[in-house]
């Protein structure tokens, strides 16, 4: 395995969790030294999007036009100067948001690295000891298997007989009475 993508280990101050609020508590300290920030609310994402999504040369134009025409001011519209401010904080943060994203997913994977490491450990451990308790001089492994296994939640199926008929209902359903038909004499010509 290439350890050229891997990060060294720093010690940790008193435990893995320890260390881990610590960061949480950073992240958080962090929100406070961006400006502007707005936490979203659930749905808010796809209803700003489209909006969102307005070229920047287009947002230029447009405060340009509102610069130059009085009619196209609006009251508690956004000023010329503050459009500006908005596009430019929206340039400079957007690094800023793949930055943690990507920091995100490789925490993700760590965690993901780091629990496939002690499974595929585990699981060679369960085969091992799950050959071993079939022997008599390992049979006291027995109860070990039968844990990891109801832990693993993987059960046997248990072996049931031939298949059975289907059950004869208790009551029995009532013939439909027969039907007539009568059918009027056709007429003559």
């Amino acid at each position: 395995m290439s350890t050229q993508n891997v990060v060294p280990a720093t010690p940790s101050p008193v435990s893995y969790t320890d260390a881990a609020q610590a960061l949480v508590q950073q992240a958080r300290d962090m929100r406070q030294q961006i400006p502007n920030l707005v936490i979203p609310l659930k749905g808010e994402g796809r209803r700003l999007a489209a909006s969102a999504s307005v070229p920047a040369e287009f947002v230029e134009l447009t405060a340009v036009a509102v610069t130059n025409s009085a009619p196209l001011v609006s009251e508690g519209g956004t000023d010329p100067a503050k459009a500006r401010d908005l596009m430019s904080y929206a340039d400079a943060f957007g690094p800023l948001a793949d930055e943690l994203e990507a920091l995100a997913s490789f925490v993700r994977h760590s965690v993901i690295t780091a629990k496939s490491t002690v499974g595929r450990e585990a699981l060679a451990t369960y085969a091992m000891a799950k050959v071993l308790a079939k022997r008599s001089a390992t049979a006291d492994l027995v109860p070990h298997v039968d844990d990891m296994s109801r832990a693993l939640g993987r059960r046997r199926k248990a072996k049931s007989s031939k298949s059975q008929p289907a059950p004869v209902p208790a009551t029995p359903v009532p013939a439909e009475p027969p039907v007539t038909t009568s059918s009027p004499a056709a007429p003559s010509k």
